[in-house]
């Protein structure tokens, strides 16, 4: 910021010092200037002509200077076929004037015909009564004190502009420093709040940072929260594996006779149990990411390809509204509706129906899965979502379909729940998902 600062203000005091010098230089230029064309004018109202055809002055000049030799203020007139007629200030040099022209108005330009003194020169042509001759007048002026006038403008003006772009820039830090003290209080409290461990910030602040206070807070309780799911996810875990390992240990310590099926069946108790820990914590670091948009029919439609592989046999059916889109990754969605579409198949009786966004008043959108199966009794369907539980044991399963359905839906904020189904009279799953919001896009159509 002081960087740009600095540049914005060197750029805008050059460009305005650049244009006020060439303006004051052009006005003291023209003054000076309007003295010679003033002098031009008083010497063609004073001059006439004598009887022999010279031209003479009835009356001097009244600047003295023109009387002073090498003053630097000459005049001179020069004629066809007369020997010019100079200044006594010319002493015993001569103008070179450029008579090859006719000027009605004054004329003026640089001369240098002198060496060491520049001369800002003046020129009319005149035919005064009484002549046919086309008469020069010119006056002659030594730049010197043109000069030095311009260079003292011009220290006055680079002087001035360097104290105004100092104060510029030292007001633009000060500025600076003042609009960014919110910042470092700021900093001060993530500070203390790191070294006393609380959890908030709580130190009133300035309303211009409140917003970024309110998202620092808003953070560290996303944080604490993951800090906690993360603690119950390890501790659940562990408390799953405690039981198989003691198994385990205990068989292995007897040197029981079972001891290799003891272990073979123990291994795939833990292998259940790491699957459904690995699948939520993936569920939870995809829902970290940021807001997702899945299409539920072309989820349900993937997953019914795959599963119809598995269960040729089974008729599948997918109904409802084709543009339901939730606020859940595809490769979750998957998961859930893999799950529930294949335990629909493998335990129905030959029919899967799916209905997609089945109560489109709702704020969720829900997902019905529902079989011609046996369906589950009510006093059952609330421990079938636990890890391993299983009704069908003569089937080749985990027991974790359903607890993995219900923990990634938790996890983005869904629920599910288990009904009869009335068309089928079999299973009917709800599945409830939160709908994503409608992009910028279609927000504007």
């Amino acid at each position: 910021m002081a960087v740009i600062a600095a540049g914005w203000i060197a750029v805008l005091l050059l460009g305005g010092g650049l244009a006020l010098d060439r303006t004051l230089t052009s006005l003291v230029s023209r003054s000076f200037d309007e003295q010679l064309e003033y002098m031009l004018t008083a010497m063609i109202a004073s001059a006439e002509i004598e009887a022999g055809g010279e031209v003479y002055f009835y009356r001097t000049l009244g600047d003295q200077r023109f009387l002073e030799p090498n003053s630097g203020l000459y005049w001179q007139i020069d004629g066809e076929g007369f020997e010019p007629y100079p200044s006594r200030s010319l002493w015993d040099r001569t103008l070179t004037l450029r008579g090859d022209h006719f000027d009605n108005d004054a004329h003026f330009y640089n001369s240098d015909q002198f060496e060491g003194e520049p001369l800002r020169m003046a020129e009319r042509s005149v035919i005064l009564p009484g002549s046919d001759t086309r008469w020069t007048f010119a006056v002659a002026s030594a730049t010197k004190d043109l000069d030095a006038q311009i260079a003292e403008i011009r220290s006055i003006l680079a002087w001035s502009f360097a104290a105004l772009g100092l104060g510029l820039f030292l007001m633009a830090l000060f500025q600076i420093r003042y609009g960014l003290s919110p910042l470092r209080r700021v900093r001060a409290a993530i500070q203390k709040l790191r070294n006393t461990g609380a959890n908030r910030i709580t130190e009133p602040l300035p309303e211009e940072v409140q917003p970024l206070v309110q998202e620092l807070n808003e953070l560290l309780e996303h944080s604490e929260r993951q800090a906690e799911e993360a603690r119950t996810h390890a501790g659940n875990l562990a408390h799953a594996l405690k039981t198989p390992l003691t198994v385990v240990n205990n068989a292995a310590t007897a040197h029981a006779p079972d001891l290799a099926e003891t272990v073979i069946r123990e291994a795939r108790t833990m292998r259940r149990h790491v699957d459904h820990h690995l699948a939520r914590a993936r569920a939870v670091g995809r829902r970290a990411v940021g807001r997702a948009r899945t299409p539920v029919c072309e989820s349900a439609e993937a997953v019914r390809r795959a599963v119809e592989r598995l269960y040729p046999q089974v008729r599948f059916d997918i109904a409802g509204n084709r543009s339901a889109t939730v606020a859940i990754e595809r490769q979750d969605l998957d998961e859930i509706l893999g799950n529930l579409i294949e335990n629909a198949a493998k335990y129905g009786g030959g029919s899967v129906f799916v209905t997609v966004d089945a109560e489109p008043e709702t704020p969720m959108c829900t997902i019905w899965v529902e079989d011609d199966g046996k369906g589950i009794p009510v006093d059952k369907r609330i421990e079938i979502f636990d890890r391993g539980a299983r009704l069908d044991t003569g089937k080749p399963g985990t027991g974790l379909g359903l607890a993995i359905v219900r923990d990634v839906a938790e996890i983005y904020g869904g629920s599910v729940a288990i009904d009869e189904s009335e068309d089928l009279g079999g299973l009917l799953v709800r599945l409830s998902l939160p709908r994503a919001l409608p992009t910028e896009i279609e927000e504007v159509d």
